[in-house]
C-alpha cells in the first residue's frame, strides 16, 4: 500500500470523526481529529486483509478504539485537562475516560467502517494507487 491511500484514509477519519461529533454533541476538539484518522488508518490495515469477517472486524476495532481513547483521555483530561470528555456519569466507566456504552457504540460503528476500508481499498486497486 502507498503512502498516498494512508494520507487519504487519514484525512477521511480526521473530517468523518470530526463530523460525527459535531453533529452528536455540537463541538469537537483537534486531538479527536487526529485519533480519528489514526484509528481510521489503522482500521484500513486490518479490513483489507481478506482474512477478516465483519464480526472479527467489529469486536477488534471497538476494542482498539476503546484502548486510543483511554490512552487519549489519559493524556487530554488527566495530564493536559483539557477536558475534552468525562463519561464519570456513564454505567460501568473507567476513569471517566472509557465506558462501556461507548465501546458497544464503537462495535456497531465499526460495522459501516469495514464496508467503507472494504470500499477505499477497491477504488485504491481499481484507480492504480495499489
Amino acid at each position: 500500500m502507498k503512502f498516498s491511500q494512508y494520507l487519504i484514509v487519514f484525512f477521511m477519519g480526521y473530517f468523518m470523526y470530526c463530523l460525527f461529533e459535531i453533529s452528536t454533541r455540537g463541538y469537537t476538539h483537534w486531538t479527536m481529529g487526529i485519533t480519528g484518522g489514526f484509528i481510521l488508518s489503522v482500521l484500513y490495515v486490518l479490513n483489507s486483509r481478506n482474512t477478516v469477517t465483519l464480526m472479527k472486524s467489529c469486536f477488534f476495532g471497538s476494542v482498539f478504539i476503546t484502548l486510543t481513547e483511554f490512552f487519549v483521555g489519559i493524556f487530554d483530561n488527566i495530564i493536559m485537562h483539557w477536558k475534552v470528555w468525562d463519561y464519570t456519569d456513564m454505567p460501568f466507566n473507567l476513569m471517566g475516560q472509557i465506558c462501556l456504552p461507548f465501546s458497544c457504540l464503537w462495535f456497531i460503528l465499526c460495522v459501516p467502517v469495514y464496508f467503507i476500508c472494504r470500499e477505499l481499498r477497491y477504488s485504491f486497486t481499481e484507480k492504480g494507487f495499489d
